[in-house]
Order: C-alpha cells, then structure tokens, then sequence
C-alpha cells in the first residue's frame, strides 16, 4: 500500500485517537468509593431532592460548612457513618434513615420528646382480652356492653383486603361507634389508607393532596394532585360515628391516614398530636453500598397545608398516670363515654 493509499487509513485513526482524548476530557470518570465521595453525594442528593427545606428554614450550604470539614479521605467507616448520620439529623425528618452493615440509625425525635399515651398490655389484658377476634389485620372487641366496636390495627404495612372490610362490617356494622386504634402505627402502604376508607364514604371524596419534587431548586414542584377516595361497590359501608385515637408515634401513611379521616364529618381524632410524616420516603445508595432514605413527596391536606408536624386531635387527652396503675386506657375510656 502506498503512502497515497494509507492516508485515509491514518487519518482515520487519528481522528479516533483524537476523539477518544477528548471524550476523557468531557466525560467524567465515576466517582471513587471513599469517604469525601460519599459524603459529597449523599448532601447533593439531598440538597436536590429534599421537600422541607424552606417549610422547616433549613439551611442546607450552612450545614455543608459544617459537617464537611469533618471528613477527609481517611475518615473511618464508624466516623463517617457518624458524621453522615448527624448531617441527616439536622433534618428532623422521621423518614429520614441511615443504613450500613454495622449500624442502622434514624430520627426519632418526633416521639421520643413526648409521653407514650399507650400501653399495650393494657389494652391486650383489659380490653381485647381471650375472647377478641382476629380479622386480619386487625384485633377487634365489642365494648361497652357489645354497643361499641373496637378495632385495633398496629401497623399500616399490614395488608388490608376487602375481605377483611366486609368481614368488619359482618361483626360491627350495627354498632353505635367504631373506635379504631392506630397508637404506635408508624406508617406503611397508603394503599391500605383507601383499602379502609373506601368503605366510610358513600361518593368520590377528596381527602387529601400530594405534591412531587421534579427538580434541584427549592420550588421545583409539581402541581398539586388531589388524592380521592372513591367508594367502594360493596354494599358493606359504615357511615356511623368513628373515633380514631392518636399519639405521637403515629407517623407516614398513619399520620395520613390522621388527616384524611379528619376530613370525614362522621369522624373525631381523640388522643394526642401525631408524630407527623407529611411526605414519602426516597432510597438511594452510596458508593460504598450503605443505604439512605429521606422524603422526597409531599402528603397534605385537602387544602394544601402541611402535616409534617402531625395532626391535632378534635379532642386531647392523655394517659392518666394513676388510671394506668388500675390498668385502665384514659384515651380509650373518653372515647367509649363520647359513644355510649
């Protein structure tokens, strides 16, 4: 081949050559697993995606200046992992959570400052006692000389099928009240918040808003879509009173939950203040494998205020200490008289 002949071959591989230096140019290499890296990832994450910056006055940069300085490319996994873990805690966000091989953490702030308003032993004991009945996911009684129905539902991660409804409904339908109990309910699937209201509401019922975050500024939002609840087609609905009792370890989709009922006119909330949880949680991974959640979606009232401080009951009331030494629920107790 001659000189003539091979240029365009040489050419060629010079452009490809030359292409290839300046793609490294423009491309970024992937960042390298060490302490800086994710400690930088994990504020960018944040500072992009968080919901409750301006809502709380957070000043995210400020909190950069101060927890960056506290980690260099030395820093070992249990002080990073400190240091992230304090960083995130600034928040005072509970669907905020911090996860590693040797160590889990999240803020619990939200109820830990406040009086328990629960005992489940007494309401195991006491109230349900042998003879309560199981219709999962709930613990159910009649109260009150079988006038007054009490269902228990711990958790909002407990599927509830419309199975589970109408079996309710065949038990407690004719009752004067229901109390439903979700102290210590600290949140789950908001599917299971329409599994149970679409049997309280006889048409479609806006009971609620959601917001999302689209982007890195602090008011990149999104509209706000109105959560509805439709009824349900079983004939099977209670329309009667309902009491919903709270504490502050009521949290996320059970904080919700909360609000939504309390759109509801045949509904009182009775206890304390919820802990809150007015958005939905994100997860993401840092580069060394560990694990982090915070919200990254607004839930709201129906006319787009924020519950992510909780919900104030219709009706407050504590525990009474000197009650709860006889073995008897003061929460539980107002309600049943409010029903009677």
């Amino acid at each position: 081949m001659s000189i003539k002949q091979s240029y365009p071959v040489l050419l060629l591989l010079g452009f490809f050559l030359s292409f290839s230096a300046c793609s490294e140019l423009l491309i970024e290499p992937d960042p390298t697993d060490n302490p800086v890296e994710n400690f930088e990832l994990l504020w960018r994450e944040v500072n992009a995606k968080y919901t409750f910056f301006e809502y709380k006055n957070i000043d995210w940069q400020a909190i950069y200046q101060k927890y960056r300085p506290q980690v260099n490319e030395k820093t070992t996994d249990e002080t990073l992992f400190n240091v992230l873990n304090a960083m995130l805690n600034e928040l005072k966000d509970g669907h905020v959570a911090l996860i590693a091989p040797f160590n889990a953490a999240s803020n619990r702030s939200w109820y830990f400052n406040y009086p328990p308003n629960y005992n489940a032993n007494i309401i195991d004991r006491n109230y349900l006692q042998e003879n309560r009945r199981i219709i999962l996911p709930f613990r159910t009684q009649w109260l009150a000389d079988s006038t007054v129905a009490y269902i228990r539902y711990s958790s909002f991660s407990d599927a509830v099928s419309g199975e589970s409804m109408t079996e309710l409904f065949k038990y407690y339908g004719k009752a004067k009240g229901w109390i439903i109990d979700i102290r210590d309910n600290t949140g789950g699937s908001l599917g299971n918040v329409d599994a149970i209201m679409t049997r309280f509401v006889d048409i479609e019922t806006k009971v609620g808003a959601v917001r999302y975050k689209i982007g890195p500024e602090r008011d990149d939002f999104s509209k706000f879509f109105p959560y509805l609840i439709k009824p349900s087609e079983s004939n099977n609905k209670y329309l009667g009173k309902i009491i919903v009792l709270t504490n502050r370890k009521v949290y996320s989709a059970a904080n919700f939950f909360t609000s939504a009922m309390s759109t509801l006119n045949n509904v009182t909330i009775l206890g304390d203040q919820t802990g809150g949880g007015g958005g939905a949680p994100y997860s993401g991974q840092l580069l060394n494998g560990w694990t982090y959640t915070f919200s990254t979606t607004l839930l709201l009232t129906p006319d787009n205020q924020q519950i992510e401080n909780g919900v104030v009951p219709d009706v407050k009331v504590d525990l009474d200490p000197a009650d709860e030494a006889k073995g008897v629920d003061s929460i539980l107790e107002r309600a049943i008289g409010l029903l009677r």
